[in-house]
């Protein structure tokens, strides 16, 4: 059917899925997000990808499925439980995991790194902002979720969405368009 988007979810996905809801990880990425992000990836031939939040690896699945036989992914997380889920489902050359806080990962790149950054932690998109922007190269996407309300979401976060939101918004660099679809997305593209 069309929009039914989990109909085309990866291989490993349904078992990371089924892992994830065991495990009562709260704070997956969806078949809608994924679906995005491999057309993104795919975007992207060749290109070198990164991942700040592994989770458990449900937009680790799609991201990789999208990329080219010469693209290759960095996925970081600094939550060893969730992530093993991932580096157990997802076997690929092309794929590596970093078990390591976000923030540190992202401050020892050298800028221009990147042809499509998904930030789906705090580093990179709360904090860190400055650096992981310059971690893109030009003609990159940035892309984050959860824009729109979550039930996991702490007290007071709207403010930071709104505030971050605004600040995407008001950069020369960056061309973005807002979803109000999914969990909430921004794709931003570097000039």
């Amino acid at each position: 059917m069309f929009g039914d988007n989990e109909q085309v979810a990866p291989a490993a996905w349904a078992a990371i899925q089924a892992r994830t809801i065991a495990l009562g990880f709260d704070m997956p990425s969806e078949a809608n997000t994924g679906s995005l992000l491999r057309l993104l990836a795919a975007s992207k031939p060749g290109g070198r990808m990164l991942e700040l939040g592994t989770g458990t690896g449900l937009a680790t699945a799609w991201l990789l499925d999208g990329l080219s036989a010469a693209a290759s992914l960095v996925s970081v997380d600094v939550d060893p439980v969730v992530q093993d889920v991932a580096r157990e489902a997802l076997k690929d050359d092309r794929l590596r995991f970093v078990l390591a806080d976000g923030l540190d990962y992202v401050m020892a790149q050298p800028p221009g790194s990147f042809d499509l950054i998904f930030a789906d932690a705090w580093p990179g998109k709360y904090e860190a902002l400055d650096h992981t922007l310059a971690l893109l190269k030009r003609g990159g996407l940035y892309v984050i979720d959860d824009m729109l309300p979550q039930p996991n979401w702490p007290e007071g976060h709207q403010t930071r969405v709104d505030a971050l939101v605004s600040d995407l918004r008001a950069r020369p660099d960056l061309t973005m368009v807002s979803m109000g679809w999914a969990s909430g997305l921004i794709v931003a593209a570097k000039g």
